[in-house]
């Protein structure tokens, strides 16, 4: 559909017997950011691989931006920015040389690399080694690398990876601007609940490869405060934990640990 910028059906991935994702539906639509939370594990990361093509589905399908990603596609691919596990960069290499370097290789205007320092505010690290960063700052340096040709779609895998608190309201205020100002589609992986509900607009939840639950974050927010106020019968009231304790919430859902009142 035109307004859909992600949609996998049936999405399969097995690996010698073992199923990390198993019969994933979802659709993402053209604008919203779309967090996909869960634990370590839940095969978020194999599912952002499959949605770049880098690694080929065992089942099912999956259409990005129109275009059936299949074995050999490659046009849709300069549309999207993406950042997959770690932040990789060319440690020898400063900043700026650094996404010089990926400006070439997406036939990005000179000024974009000056525009992606100011937007991730690497200014004062834009003549330093990428192997002599932080954490935060080699992260701040992927998403650069990421936004640096104006993308469709951003396919984030843990994007607050190491960043501080101010950092991570940075990225938040960022992540936004983009989708509420120029349209971008993200979709963003995370094992932090509290990250993904004050920013996304619809989040997934998946454990063990599946789908277990979609939800708008107003309708988190509904239910984290019929929970506050006591109004969910006892089985409900484990469905509300996701709002409060994502851990506890996949322990109930799964019948992996204690319910709801245990210790």
């Amino acid at each position: 559909m035109p307004d859909t910028a992600i949609s996998t059906r049936a999405l399969v991935k097995r690996y010698r017997g073992i199923t990390a994702v198993d019969a994933l539906d979802f659709d993402v639509r053209r604008g919203e950011i779309y967090g996909f939370l869960g634990r370590n594990g839940a095969g978020k990361t194999t599912t952002i691989r499959m949605l770049l093509g880098l690694i080929r589905p065992s089942g099912g399908e999956i259409t990005v931006l129109g275009r059936r990603i299949r074995s050999g596609e490659a046009t849709v691919f300069s549309r999207i920015g993406f950042l997959v596990e770690t932040a990789t960069s060319y440690p020898n290499l400063t900043v700026r040389e650094n996404l010089d370097i990926q400006r070439r290789l997406t036939g990005s205007a000179p000024r974009s690399v000056a525009d992606s320092i100011g937007l991730l505010r690497l200014g004062p690290y834009a003549n330093r080694r990428a192997g002599q960063l932080s954490l935060g700052n080699k992260q701040r340096l992927a998403l650069a690398r990421a936004l640096l040709h104006s993308p469709e779609l951003l396919l984030l895998d843990e994007p607050a990876n190491g960043l501080d608190p101010a950092g991570i309201v940075e990225i938040r205020e960022l992540l936004r601007s983009l989708a509420d100002e120029r349209g971008v589609t993200v979709f963003m992986s995370s094992h932090i609940l509290a990250e993904v509900a004050h920013l996304a607009d619809r989040i997934g939840i998946v454990h063990d490869g599946r789908l277990i639950e979609e939800s708008s974050r107003d309708e988190l927010a509904a239910k984290a405060r019929a929970f506050a106020a006591g109004a969910y019968t006892p089985e409900e009231r484990e469905l509300a934990l996701l709002t409060l304790d994502l851990e506890r919430y996949f322990l109930a859902r799964t019948g992996e640990g204690p319910k709801s009142g245990d210790a």
